[in-house]
């Protein structure tokens, strides 16, 4: 039996609501059931859409501003502009599966047939043409003798549109913020059930982390010292911390216990859209890690070094200022971007391909196989769930340090000697 349910929000095509049986008595059963639930879904509790709904739950989810403006950036980019108008008691499972699928094959949800992606809206020129000239009042003569291709003048124009999927992390994060507000809209009695809970989201992709190998490490921790010294102290720093980009920046000295050779991790430090902020750390908890003597006496020097620079310009050097800043109070930490475009450039001149998040693989690699136990190398990099991260992101390392393991085990017991083999006459008696 087929019946008539709407128009469906996502395709623009009809949808009939089906169900079928050999028993002619539950016809009439069936048919009452599907116009029921029809009626249902035109005469529903709220006519809120989803776009309202999502600013609603927004209003009253606890996150911390930068999680919270990476959700609004999703949803007016991605979920308002797709089925934003369409009222909640409208969505259902198979309507979110669509949405999902349109994006992990087009970000921009086209139809598959060819256009031109126009840069502007409303009349204007196609193709246009930035040109550069020497310096000085141009003259006939010099424009006439203009050469695009010897100036390097620039040509801006509206370009073919071309399918660029969206990544399936940024889908994933796209259906929890559909399930969180569908959620509430259910807490809130608008809708009876969440449709994003058995909605079918994108795999998470396994993770692959590329750590720099030992020779790439000792180079760059030489070239990071070259540049100056501060520079030196964070790269050793990230290395030997596994910390996060802005766990180190958010370091102040009353953080750092050279007498007892820890570094308390309590804050993070983001700086987006010209807006910096301090908050918690990832896992909203803070952590002690152990230092090396090495290092203590490196960051003994940076604390003199830093002293020594502030006293000089006549201020007074304060535990509450930041152990890495280009201020010359350590007023204000370093910029985020800053420093892993240093890196990258860095990088780039010793010709190794390294990004500044691989030195945290660096860290947790180099302890996996050398035979630290997941829990403390977990507690050092600040995962969350005991381990199980740590687990899942370094897998292929654990199986390392797991066959470096069986050889310790082996080489530690005495192999017996050779047995001899059945003598020819036990086998001739055989």
């Amino acid at each position: 039996m087929l019946v008539y349910s709407g128009v469906d929000p996502v395709t623009g095509k009809d949808v009939y609501l089906t169900e079928s049986t050999r028993d002619e008595k539950k016809v009439e059963e069936i048919r009452t059931r599907l116009l029921a639930k029809v009626d249902k879904q035109r005469n529903a509790a709220t006519k809120a859409t989803l776009a309202y709904t999502l600013e609603a739950w927004l209003e009253v989810h606890e996150a911390d501003e930068s999680t919270r403006d990476d959700y609004r950036r999703l949803i007016e980019r991605n979920i308002v502009p797709a089925i934003g108008d369409v009222p909640i008691s409208k969505i259902g499972t198979r309507v979110l599966e669509q949405f999902y699928a349109q994006l992990r094959r087009c970000r921009l949800r086209c139809n598959g047939k060819p256009y031109i992606e126009h840069r502007e809206p409303g009349p204007h020129d196609c193709r246009v043409v930035q040109h550069r000239r020497k310096p000085g009042r141009p003259t006939a003569k010099t424009l006439a003798e203009h050469d695009c291709g010897q100036m390097q003048c620039k040509v801006i124009e509206c370009r073919a549109h071309v399918c660029k999927p969206l990544a399936a992390g940024s889908v994933r994060k796209i259906h929890f913020v559909i399930s969180g507000a569908l959620a509430a809209a259910t807490r809130w009695e608008w809708i009876e059930s969440n449709p994003a809970t058995d909605a079918k989201k994108p795999k998470q992709a396994a993770p692959q982390p590329k750590p720099p190998t030992s020779d790439e490490a000792a180079r760059i921790v030489a070239a990071s010292w070259e540049q100056d010294a501060g520079w030196g102290m964070f790269i050793w720093l990230k290395m030997v911390t596994g910390a996060r980009r802005g766990e180190l920046l958010a370091l102040r000295w009353h953080d750092v216990h050279l007498d007892q050779g820890v570094l308390e991790i309590r804050r993070n430090f983001t700086q987006r859209s010209g807006k910096a902020r301090e908050k918690d750390t990832k896992t909203h908890q803070m952590r002690r890690n152990s230092l090396d003597s090495d290092t203590v006496d490196l960051l003994r020097e940076h604390r003199a070094r830093t002293q020594e620079q502030i006293e000089r310009l006549g201020l007074k050097f304060d535990d509450a200022g930041f152990v890495f800043s280009y201020e010359p109070d350590h007023s204000r930490p370093c910029n985020p971007d800053g420093i892993s475009h240093r890196y990258a450039r860095m990088c780039a001149e010793l010709g190794i391909t390294s990004h500044l998040h691989t030195l945290r693989h660096y860290s947790a690699t180099e302890l996996i196989t050398s035979g630290v136990d997941i829990r403390t190398v977990a507690g050092r990099l600040g995962h969350g769930g005991g381990g199980t991260t740590t687990l899942r992101v370094y897998a292929a390392w654990v199986a390392d340090s797991d066959r470096a393991a069986a050889s310790i085990l082996a080489n530690k017991m005495v192999r017996p000697a050779p047995q001899p083999g059945p003598s020819s006459e036990g086998s001739e008696a055989t």
